[in-house]
Parts: structure tokens; C-alpha cells; sequence
């Protein structure tokens, strides 16, 4: 016997991604908003993986334009199991204008359209392949929103049962909680309503809702109800939304690595490491053992530590090998000499949900104990430091008050991101590292953090103020070669 056949047409895709994104500046000044990454991936690969696996869509074109070559380049790398043809939109005259430049390449087959700077979080795409079947010009997405200021900024719909009746684009007052989104599910009749459409008061363009709502007053237009979280990314401030929203979401499901480069602690390692293990959140202690001349390796397995080998001599060599080795989703770099405590390790994480990087001050008087490495010259240094990468890096409006504390959090996609950018031996990694989180464009957030006095031994760059010179010296070359120097190669 064999199978019966879909009887659904095949579906074409269209993600639309030519737009500036203006009010997401200053990020889209250099890349494409549809590239901004959420949870370390571009929105527009998240709306391509709907397409695929919701809607089983094999075929997607992209309208590009604004940067469009970032985006071909992007999927150029990229196997994203479909066959993708990318169009150009010349100028920029919004969704109607889009639309239309693929009109040719459409035929008869019935479309999926969405907005490359959509988020959708658990949706129910998948439910537009039950309504191919009603002959119908078109079917509109539409999810309940009880804020009705995010109503107001979107369309809504006037409705008889499921039938749509007519539209209307960014409501003053809306009457509905219906609010509508970027996913429509259209046929080529759709067309010649979008040709005839007159451009809107609003922005001197040809809205793809006014030419929606004709179509409905004559044709056939159907109403679908969106599961699951949505989010229309218009500003930085909703890109941070988002990303908060799917880490929080999600964060019970990431694993934890701690990370701690380690040269000669034997006295002291074999503690922090069971500190950091008896964490809850906390799913594996990495040590780095970097040339250690004592026992530290030994005793760092033995308190449960998985223990690599690093031969390059220096706390940036080691710490990059760590990340390099770890398992976890997100990482937690620490030292293991004591002077950083496991309680201060849910700070870490909560805020680690809302940027790419948390990084420890140690500068705040109050939480540095007495003994701590932190006088008064090495905390205002630090200041010194963290306000000159402000000045030098002042469109990113980053906020430092310390450039070489080790206790810090980073995701692993956004250290995968920067990590041929890393090549600093020494101290001076720590500022690198945060230099090439500014240069990438991501988000870093500066939250106090207790200091303790080290445990035992003596620092390996702070022992002396002639050692805290030459690191003071370090810093500073590689934050003046790394503002001044060629601009790093993105992906």
C-alpha cells in the first residue's frame, strides 16, 4: 500500500531583511538588524528554522538591502537545510515594496512571509498548513496582548468569527487584544492589492496592511491565533528583552563550567574547587594547569576538578584553553588562589541572563576585605583603565571600573565569537577580553563582587608595585593597539 499524498501545496518561504533598522542604532550601523544574535543566534536563522521545521519549507527566498551582503555571507558559512535565493530590494519603500520585487519568482504556489526582526518563542507556525486547504486569499497571525500600548504599535483586526474583515495599522486607541504580527500566509492573489495600494500618511509608504485590508473586504482572509511569546525587535532595548527572556526561560537546561587557570596553588586550589562544586548551579570545576611545578594538578583532581594541561606559559593562555576545553553553555572564570568566593556566584548568573559578558569589580570599598590585594593605587588604577576603554570605546557606552578582575561569566557562544581575537599571553587578557566584546558589539555588565585576601602564595602580577607596573604596562599597549589597530574579522 502506499502513502497517501499531502495534499497540501508546497510551500514557498519569504523573510524579509532589507530593512535599516535605524532605531536599533547604534549596533545596525555596522551589521543588518536581522543579524543582531538573540541568545547567540541571528534572528534571522530563528525565523528560517520555523520555516523549515514547523512548516516544512525546503525553498525560502531573502529580500535583502541595507548590508544585505553580511547576510548572503552569513548563509554563505552556513548549511541551513534549505535552498536559499536572495533578492534586492534597491530602495528602501517598505513590506508592500518588498513583496513585489519577488512577484516573479512566486507562480501558484501559496507563501509564508515573516519579518526577519520577529522573535517567536515557542509558536504554532505549523498550524498555517491546516488552513491551505479552505481556499482562501490569505491568513493573518494574530496573538493576544493585554498591553495595549504594544497593540497600539502593531495592526489589529475587525473580525466575523475567524473571517478577517478589514485592518487597521497602529491603532490610537485600540478595542481588541488581537494584535497582529509579521507571519502571513498568502496566495498570488494577494498582488494586485499590494500594486494598487496609495502610500500611507504615516510614512509616505504603501503599508502591507492597508493592501491586506482590501483584499479582506473582497477576498477570503482567515484568522490564525499565535501560541507562545513574541517579541517585534525594534530597539537595543529589545534585543536585551529578548535575550533575557529565552535565558531566563531556559537557564535550568544550561550547563555551568567554572573555569580557574592555576600556576603553583597547591595550598589553596583543592579548596576552591570543592567551593565551587558544592554550588548548586554549578556542573563542573575545569582547572588549568599551567606548568605548576607542585602538586596543584594532583590535588585539583582530587577535589573533583577535571584538570587539562596548558604549556604556553600565562594566565591568557591558560584561560583560554579552559574555555576552549569546558563543556558548559556559560562559563564562570575564577581564580584559584580564594580571593573570589562561590557566594558571590548568583550574582554571576543572574546577570550573566541579560548581557553576553558579567564581569567582577573589585573596586567597591566595602566588599574588598581587609588584606585583600587592592590598595589604593591598584584600585584607582583600575578606575583609570576601565574609564580610558569608556573614552577610547564611547558609541558602545560601556560603564568600567576595573580591567583585570578574573571573576566573570561569559556565554559560550559569545566566547566563540571573540576567540581568535584573544591572543594576550599574560594579565592583560582580561582587558582584551573586554575590549573584543566592544569590538563585536556585545553586551557587558559590571556588578561588585567581594575580594578576599589570596589564601596562600603571593600574586603572580600585583607581588610588587614594579610587577603591577609592567601589568599596568601591558594593559595599556594592548588597549591602545587594539583601538588603533585594524578592526577584528567578523563571522
Amino acid at each position: 500500500m502506499t502513502a497517501a499524498a499531502d495534499p497540501t501545496p508546497p510551500l514557498l518561504g519569504i523573510i524579509l531583511a532589507a530593512g535599516r533598522g535605524v532605531r536599533a542604532y547604534p549596533s545596525t550601523r555596522y551589521m543588518p538588524k536581522v543579524l543582531l544574535r538573540i541568545a547567540g543566534q541571528p534572528l534571522i536563522e530563528r525565523n528560517l528554522a520555523i520555516l523549515r521545521d514547523q512548516l516544512g519549507i525546503r525553498e525560502i527566498i531573502i529580500v535583502i538591502g541595507y548590508l544585505g551582503e553580511q547576510i548572503i555571507d552569513y548563509f554563505k558559512k552556513r548549511d541551513p537545510g534549505v535552498r536559499i535565493t536572495f533578492v534586492v530590494q534597491r530602495e528602501q519603500r517598505g513590506i508592500a515594496h518588498a513583496l513585489l520585487q519577488v512577484e516573479g519568482m512566486i507562480g501558484s504556489r501559496p507563501f509564508v512571509v515573516m519579518l526577519g526582526d520577529e522573535l517567536y518563542l515557542g509558536s504554532n507556525h505549523g498550524k498555517l498548513r491546516q488552513l491551505l486547504a479552505n481556499d482562501c486569499a490569505g491568513v493573518l497571525f494574530f496573538r493576544r496582548e493585554p498591553d495595549l500600548r504594544r497593540v497600539a504599535r502593531n495592526f489589529v483586526a475587525r473580525l466575523d468569527g475567524d473571517r478577517v474583515l478589514a485592518l487597521e495599522e497602529k491603532p490610537r486607541q485600540p478595542e481588541t487584544e488581537l494584535m497582529g504580527v509579521g507571519t502571513y500566509l498568502l496566495t498570488e492573489r494577494v498582488f494586485p492589492y499590494l500594486k494598487s495600494a496609495q502610500p500611507s500618511s504615516l510614512r509616505g509608504e504603501v503599508e502591507i496592511t492597508d493592501a491586506l485590508s482590501a483584499m479582506a473586504a473582497r477576498e477570503k482572509v482567515l484568522a490564525c491565533i499565535l501560541d507562545g511569546d513574541y517579541l517585534n525587535v525594534t530597539t537595543m532595548e529589545d534585543v536585551n528583552s529578548a535575550n533575557y527572556a529565552i535565558r531566563d526561560q531556559q537557564f535550568a537546561s544550561y550547563r555551568i563550567s567554572v573555569v580557574v587557570p592555576a600556576y603553583n596553588e597547591a595550598a589553596t586550589v583543592g579548596q576552591v574547587v570543592q567551593e565551587f562544586l558544592a554550588h548548586p548551579e554549578v556542573d563542573e570545576v575545569l582547572v588549568v594547569d599551567n606548568n605548576s611545578r607542585d602538586d596543584t594538578a594532583a590535588l585539583a583532581a582530587a577535589a573533583g576538578a577535571r584538570v587539562v594541561r596548558e604549556p604556553g606559559q600565562g594566565y591568557g593562555c591558560a584561560l583560554k584553553r579552559g574555555m576552549l576545553e569546558a563543556s558548559g553553555d556559560l562559563f564562570i572564570l575564577t581564580e584559584a588562589d580564594g580571593s573570589f568566593r562561590a557566594r558571590d556566584l548568583s550574582k554571576l548568573l543572574e546577570y550573566a541572563k541579560d548581557c553576553d559578558m558579567a564581569i567582577g569589580t573589585r573596586t567597591t570599598r566595602q566588599l574588598i576585605e581587609q588584606g585583600a590585594n587592592m590598595d589604593g593605587v591598584t584600585r584607582w588604577a583600575n578606575v583609570f583603565f576601565g574609564k580610558l576603554i569608556e573614552v577610547l570605546w564611547w558609541g558602545q557606552e560601556p560603564r568600567f571600573t576595573d580591567v583585570g578582575c578574573t571573576f566573570r561569566a561569559i556565554w559560550r557562544d559569545s566566547f566563540l565569537d571573540i576567540r581568535d581575537f584573544l591572543t594576550a599571553p599574560g594579565p592583560e587578557f582580561a582587558t582584551e577580553m573586554m575590549i573584543a566584546m566592544l569590538l563585536y558589539r556585545k553586551r557587558i555588565i559590571e556588578i561588585p563582587v567581594s575580594y578576599f585576601p589570596r589564601a596562600g602564595g603571593s600574586s603572580k602580577h600585583s607581588v610588587s608595585h614594579w610587577a603591577k607596573a609592567k601589568t599596568a604596562l601591558r594593559m595599556l599597549r594592548t588597549t591602545l593597539r587594539h583601538r588603533f589597530g585594524p578592526p577584528p574579522a567578523r563571522d
